[in-house]
């Protein structure tokens, strides 16, 4: 049994009526993936904007493993203390890691992001020692349109990160980057700027998939509607 977990701020936990793209790697999966898997991790619910709180269970689709670890205004300061409890606690095999957003834009600069991001490797590896991890470049959003020096942080941390991801690599346990997707569009794959609409989550979606296809062979091209 393959057991992924997804790993990420806003973009991954989702909304109360969404889909997530959560599912839709879960989705893809199922056409693609010739053996057992399932999505793994502590947490199941969606942020309701009605409560603020990560409270709602009313996703488009229900009928899909939907754990996880995800939170609405977390990300690698807040998920690095929790990887190893929860990659040990749910014996997760792959990772993919969509972070970084909300730690550039409330919490820490590039250069502490991403020392938060080498922690956060650490605590899953020892946790964990054969760990397979996909990280996710941050996509710039609404704000990184209108604000030159948040624009400039993200694209500093998006190197940092690639640094990261080379510098981290190793057989035993594999550190791949994926490419954001050159179509994503924040005026049309999201509906507010930063988070995905439909069409956004399966591009989301795809870049993960991409990367564990051609890289290790899992699944098979993405393939949206």
């Amino acid at each position: 049994m393959l057991r992924i977990m997804p790993v990420g701020d806003s973009m991954t936990i989702g909304s109360a009526g969404r889909h997530t793209w959560r599912y839709r790697i879960w989705r893809h999966l199922c056409a693609t993936y010739d053996g057992p898997f399932t999505l793994v991790g502590p947490r199941e619910t969606l942020y309701d904007e009605t409560t603020d709180a990560p409270t709602s269970y009313a996703y488009a689709e229900p009928d899909f493993p939907r754990h996880h670890l995800a939170g609405w205004g977390e990300g690698w300061l807040h998920m690095a203390p929790l990887i190893g409890g929860a990659v040990r606690a749910h014996r997760a095999d792959v990772l993919l890691v969509s972070l970084g957003l909300i730690d550039l834009g409330f919490y820490t600069n590039a250069e502490q992001t991403a020392q938060n991001a080498r922690a956060f490797v650490a605590g899953a590896r020892e946790a964990r020692p054969g760990v397979r991890m996909v990280l996710l470049p941050v996509i710039p959003n609404i704000r990184a349109a209108s604000d030159e020096a948040f624009a400039a942080q993200v694209t500093r941390f998006n190197e940092l990160l690639a640094k990261t991801a080379a510098d981290l690599d190793e057989p035993a346990s594999p550190l791949l980057l994926a490419s954001v997707p050159e179509s994503y569009d924040i005026h049309t794959d999201t509906y507010d700027g930063t988070h995905p609409n439909a069409a956004g989550e399966h591009k989301l979606a795809a870049a993960f998939a991409g990367a564990m296809h051609q890289a290790w062979g899992l699944g098979g091209p993405y393939k949206a509607p």
